[in-house]
């Protein structure tokens, strides 16, 4: 009998039980009101006003009216540059203990993003909020006795002045509680490891020697790792190797694309739980089996704030335009793709994080990812969103009876001045090129109106290039790194699409 994992399960239960469902228009409120009365002080504090903010009769409104937009470099370039001189109390009282390094999709260059000792805390509530919500997933006592296989970044950070670097993954598994270090494998001696491919090794070779319950981590990572570990014991699934393998918490970016890829390394169905941990802060995590939205950790050190899907606001790298309206949690809708806006107790302040999310349910502030700004293909009135690519992709599984975990996409003029949206996929489909993208551009014309408009118009067609998926790996291997938080874009401007083909053709 499970006796630790019963006692664990009941704590979770009585925990669950007495923690009242707090409302979220409120608990915003009050997130913001801390924010700008914790900062009020610093020199972005002051430079804003919190303090005339503060005493508004509408903080929300006050705040939206007098703090402009924010993405990584405008705020880097006037605020955080002055941190990397060793100056404090800039955007947040003191100075950070970490900053998290995110080249996430658009290259080589690391951001800089501060994560204080506050956002540490709220990291650690996030996780412990997910930790809770498993009690609404049935799962048997014994679970709570296994071991968590999390697979980030190395947490063999980088010391720098008064502070430490690495990926924000690094951090958080640098940062477990003492309590949860028996259960977090690789360990820390193997977590450690720099080269992504060793550390794999290094983990393929001791799998047999744990009883691993929960895998956590980008699903793209997480299945070249688990393919590594069923060739390394030369197995047919992984289950024959962690036989109790019961939950995936995912993170990151969507799973929809790797699910048929994912599964067909399994032996048996686990549950999947997804997560939204960005460079930034703990955005989201799932906390109910009915559905796959997640719910926004609204009382948790961040603010968010939500600017309307809008062509119209976007600048050509991404960026907002001064004039895009922004609104708080009360005034969102259902189904309505919004840009992010987030403040947090880092001191990212209106910052925009890239995402764009829609509303699933309202009232419990559940949302899903549906795509980046970057990511956004809106060349001759397209409008496509990477929420209906997805959708597309799937279709082209279920058509073809394939798996396509990845895939990249640029919308470029070819020889005969007409414009082309040119698909990569990699996938082992065998089917004819010309078939696909027939299958690909209808799917696309049943799920986006919009990009049904623009085919009948400046739109020509669809082009297909199917390569094998290894591919995408020793792209984001040349160009960034293996693992961690490391995504690959899915859009392409013409210039890197180039850069893109010669790589695959070279």
């Amino acid at each position: 009998m499970a006796i630790l994992g019963n006692i664990i399960k009941g704590v979770i239960n009585l925990t669950d039980t007495l923690t009242s469902e707090k409302n979220p228009v409120e608990a915003q409120q009050e997130v913001l009101k801390n924010l700008l009365q914790t900062a009020k002080n610093t020199k972005f504090g002051k430079k804003h006003h919190f303090e005339t903010i503060l005493m508004s009769d509408d903080i929300q409104e006050s705040f939206a009216d007098v703090v402009p937009y924010f993405d990584y470099n405008k705020i880097n370039e006037k605020w955080w540059s002055q941190l990397h001189e060793g100056k404090e109390d800039v955007t947040w009282p003191g100075k950070p203990s970490y900053f998290a390094l995110s080249s996430g999709t658009t290259g080589k260059t690391s951001k800089r993003i501060p994560v204080t000792d506050e956002m540490i805390e709220a990291i650690k509530n996030a996780g412990i909020k997910q930790v809770l919500a498993l009690n609404n997933f049935n799962l048997p006592a014994d679970f709570f006795e296994k071991e968590i296989m999390m697979l980030g970044s190395s947490t063999d950070l980088q010391e720098k002045n008064d502070h430490l670097e690495g990926e924000i993954s690094g951090i958080t598994a640098s940062n477990i509680p003492f309590w949860f270090k028996g259960y977090y494998k690789p360990g820390e001696n193997i977590a450690k490891i720099d080269d992504w491919d060793e550390r794999v090794s290094h983990i393929a070779k001791n799998a047999k020697n744990w009883d691993i319950g929960a895998l956590s981590g980008i699903p793209a990572w997480i299945e070249l790792m688990l393919q590594k570990v069923i060739e390394y014991h030369n197995v047919d699934n992984i289950h024959e190797i962690w036989p109790n393998l019961k939950v995936y918490t995912s993170g990151g970016v969507a799973f929809s694309p790797y699910e048929k890829s994912f599964k067909a390394l399994l032996g048996k169905p686990v549950t999947v739980i997804d997560t939204y941990l960005a460079s930034e802060g703990y955005i989201a995590t799932q906390t109910r089996p009915e559905t796959d939205a997640m719910q926004l950790n609204f009382d948790n050190g961040i603010y968010f704030e939500f600017v309307p899907m809008n062509p119209d606001y976007i600048k050509p790298d991404g960026s907002l335009k001064k004039n895009a309206p922004s609104i708080s949690i009360e005034d969102v809708q259902l189904n309505q793709d919004y840009i992010l806006i987030i403040s947090t107790v880092s001191g990212a302040w209106r910052y925009l994080i890239g995402d764009t999310i829609a509303f699933t349910d309202i009232e419990k502030a559940e949302i899903k990812i549906t795509g980046r700004t970057k990511f956004f293909l809106n060349t001759v009135g397209s409008q496509l969103s990477v929420n209906k690519m997805d959708d597309a992709i799937q279709t082209l599984e279920e058509k073809f009876n394939t798996k396509i975990s990845e895939y990249t996409i640029c919308a470029k003029r070819f020889e005969d001045g007409e414009f082309y949206h040119s698909w990569y996929l990699g996938s082992d489909i065998t089917a004819d090129e010309n078939e696909i993208a027939d299958a690909l551009d209808n799917a696309l014309k049943e799920a986006n109106k919009n990009y049904k408009v623009a085919r009948s118009k400046a739109l020509k067609g669809v082009k297909v290039n199917v390569i094998p998926v290894d591919k995408f790996h020793a792209w984001s291997d040349k160009n960034k790194k293996k693992g961690g938080q490391v995504k690959m874009e899915r859009v392409m401007k013409e210039k890197k699409f180039k850069k893109w083909e010669a790589f695959v053709n070279s």
